[in-house]
């Protein structure tokens, strides 16, 4: 299972110029692409602030085909671990300990602090891309 950073999904359903057709292809592997409600939050802000509501329905349809993760308390106590230790974003700690917490074996991100944290697990997809 493959967790999607926030930005990844963004750069996905965006159809950013440069980063899209490399997510793409990255994307046709036969991993499972997973999720979390923090993903699905930080992606909509933009949008509803925008109300642009066409873009919010590519997102929810984008959602639905990815598999979702649930963020028990557990996670909260890991992602709290990760700031203190490692001086993680707040976003940043939950995104790990949720990938983390449901055996992820990747986490897809275009930040190298999360691959300072999370060793290999945390794939900046984009490095060196312009």
């Amino acid at each position: 299972m493959i967790y999607l950073d926030t930005c990844i999904v963004i750069y996905l359903v965006e159809e950013h110029p440069v980063f899209c057709s490399r997510l793409e292809a990255a994307l046709t592997t036969n991993e499972i692409y997973c999720l979390s409600p923090l993903v699905e939050m930080e992606c909509l802000v933009l949008p509803i602030k925008r109300q642009r509501h066409d873009l919010i329905a590519k997102f929810q349809n984008f959602f639905t085909t990815q598999r979702r993760l649930s963020m028990p308390q557990p996670i909260f106590h890991q992602a709290a671990e990760l700031r203190a230790n490692h001086g993680l974003k707040t976003p940043d700690a939950l995104h790990l300990a949720t990938a983390r917490h449901h055996g992820c074996t990747g986490l897809w991100t275009n930040d190298d602090r999360l691959h300072d944290v999370a060793g290999d697990m945390a794939i900046n997809l984009l490095k060196g891309v312009r």
